[in-house]
């Protein structure tokens, strides 16, 4: 969809605009985004049950976004932020499956700063693509140091990764992050840093130290609230540790740090949601509208609240627009730079504009989906409590274009689309003629990228599979949430299989996470890419679950300790192939529950 031209006058400008930053030592940049906190999760948006100081007063410090849209889901969210485009045109169309991915001819903020002197960090959830080159190193990051995939199930002493290597960690999982963020940021200060700090708190699993959950149990919240919350005020007094080593360091006039989150909320909207309708998954305001807070000392903002609609595919030609940096060549960018809202207030002329929001379900679906303009918001959902996470394309059980005026309605209570079939006419045919314009690609589930150097060895997780039935997930979700493992495997014709593309020929060793019930032992397997293939016998093991303070019993996710077996050797072929797994005998009720797949490179003498 091309710019008014109000908008190219504003793109226009731009370049100006960056010869007075250039004139200054170039900012460092910390951008903070939690997962799965909603913008009323919040004490500065009138949350009355919990308090956020340290955020509170980087808000009352910043230029405060009024209306900032992102996806409801989270991965979407992030491929629009680090490249400034709609995610569907990155080829992220999902949050599992590697639907999640970006392809790696994206231009990332991390490139972009990169190639103006930036040394950069990718510090949490990436959620981006599991396996190089779609992980944060593939995708221009100096370093990284966190997970790959959607969560994480274990929040206390966890093992992560540093670039591609397991690392043991002690402590809770948000305040290593912040201690590594902290680490991170010393360690570079003397040269401009790009730390892009991705919490995956208050995302479930709900985990959290006791005195945080105590708090809110005390006064009355469910296990699962209350942890959640417990969740929300340790990010806040991790986000004022990192304010204040920012000053410790002398670096915070010349950083500009910026706050959001990645979608609407979960645990938390049922206690208060700030007047909005709807929360993560959903196309209304609740699950597409999250803070955004920036603040710049040394540019000598004014604090305050910039009320135009903007969106997260702006935050790329933003930065680049204020640390001076020229994008590099590359696809083109959707957003806008925000550098006018940023320094003249409420006194800068802003044009019209149109957003959308889509949520991906699968490679053709085209609903549910959204139009935000200034005063309306145009919604066609697919009802139920994933928010149409099973549509398809034409998804009959969409709903007719809904209407609201946000000004005079802004919790959407009142349906006006047969009051003004003009406005829903208008805004649908945008929505159409974008949609076509983002997708017109295509759209694929990209094969795992395996003998890489920089990743070797790599892990082929189960939500990545293919599969017959009676296979399935073990959570119950059809697609299989990151973590989530196949179990069923009752049928001795049954197979998986991972479509892979090898980078580099050679032998490879295969080795298998699983969990095997004594009466369930051996099953023959064969695993085979083409013409190549071994037989093992799956023997009996456990997978034993890690004691956790899981505050919902009901929770679906746990973190369990699984079996491996060293299965056997494949001499492969450079190119795309298929790995296959499939019984030759099943002697019991099933072959076995299978967490992933591992190749190790062997070394070449």
């Amino acid at each position: 969809m091309k710019p008014t031209v109000s908008f190219l006058a504003v793109l226009l400008l731009a370049p100006f605009a960056v010869c007075d930053v250039a004139q200054v030592k170039q900012p460092n940049v910390l951008l903070i985004i939690t997962d799965d906190q909603g913008y009323g999760d919040f004490s500065i948006h009138g949350n009355p049950h919990l308090q956020t100081p340290h955020i509170d007063k980087l808000g009352w410090e910043s230029v405060r976004f009024d209306r900032f849209y992102v996806n409801s889901f989270c991965a979407p969210t992030r491929a629009a932020l680090l490249t400034g485009r709609w995610p569907l045109r990155t080829g992220c169309h999902g949050v599992t499956n590697n639907a999640e991915a970006m392809r790696p001819s994206e231009v990332t903020l991390a490139e972009a700063l990169g190639g103006g002197g930036y040394r950069s960090a990718c510090i949490g959830k990436w959620h981006n693509g599991e396996q190089y080159p779609y992980t944060p190193i593939g995708q221009g990051f100096d370093e990284a140091f966190g997970f790959n995939n959607g969560h994480w199930n274990n929040y206390f002493d966890p093992v992560l990764l540093r670039g591609s290597q397991p690392e043991q960690t002690k402590g809770y999982i948000t305040d290593v992050f912040t201690d590594e963020a902290m680490k991170f940021i010393t360690t570079n200060k003397t040269k401009p840093f790009f730390c892009y700090l991705s919490y995956n708190a208050p995302h479930s699993p709900y985990q959290v130290p006791d005195r945080y959950f105590d708090k809110f149990k005390a006064k009355g919240f469910d296990n699962t609230v209350a942890a959640f919350y417990g969740m929300c005020e340790n990010l806040d007094d991790n986000v004022g540790r990192l304010l204040a080593h920012l000053e410790a360091e002398q670096l915070a006039d010349n950083t500009i740090v910026l706050f959001l989150t990645d979608n609407g909320g979960t645990a938390g909207v049922k206690t208060y949601n700030a007047g909005m309708r709807g929360g993560k998954t959903s196309v209304h305001e609740g699950g597409t509208r999250v803070p955004l807070f920036m603040r710049w000392p040394a540019a000598k903002w004014q604090p305050h609240l910039a009320t135009p609609i903007v969106s997260h595919i702006d935050l790329f030609p933003t930065l680049l627009d204020l640390c001076g940096v020229k994008a590099s060549d590359g696809p083109k960018v959707d957003g806008v730079t925000l550098r006018p809202l940023l320094e003249k207030g409420g006194r800068a002329a802003w044009p019209e504009r149109t957003l959308f929001t889509h949520n991906p379900i699968d490679e053709t679906n085209k609903f549910p989906g959204a139009v935000r303009t200034q005063r309306h918001r145009l919604v066609r959902e697919i009802r139920g409590p994933a928010g149409g996470s099973s549509a398809k394309a034409n998804d009959a059980s969409a709903t007719p274009w809904q209407l609201y005026d946000m000004e005079t309605d802004p919790s959407e209570t009142k349906d006006i689309a047969a009051d003004h079939p003009d406005i829903v006419q208008q805004l649908s045919a945008r929505y159409d003629a974008w949609f076509a314009d983002i997708s017109r690609e295509g759209l694929e589930r990209f094969p795992l990228p395996v003998g890489y150097a920089e990743h070797n060895p790599v892990e082929l997780h189960a939500p990545q599979a293919f599969f017959t039935k009676p296979l399935q997930f073990a959570v119950g979700v059809s697609s299989g949430a990151a973590n989530d493992w196949l179990t069923a495997w009752t049928d001795a014709q049954g197979k998986v299989w991972f479509e892979i593309e090898v980078a580099t020929a050679g032998e490879y060793d295969i080795e298998l996470a699983y969990a095997c019930s004594p009466s369930d032992a051996g099953s023959r397997l064969r695993i085979s890419v083409g013409s190549e293939s071994f037989e093992t016998v799956i023997p009996a093991a456990l997978a034993r679950e890690i004691p956790l303070p899981h505050r919902d019993e009901k929770a679906k996710y746990r973190s369990l300790d699984w079996a491996t077996l060293k299965a056997g050797t494949l001499k492969l072929s450079k190119g795309l192939a298929k790995l296959t797994l499939q019984p030759l005998t099943m002697p019991a009720a099933q072959v076995m529950d299978l967490k992933q797949v591992k190749l190790s490179l062997r070394k070449s003498k």
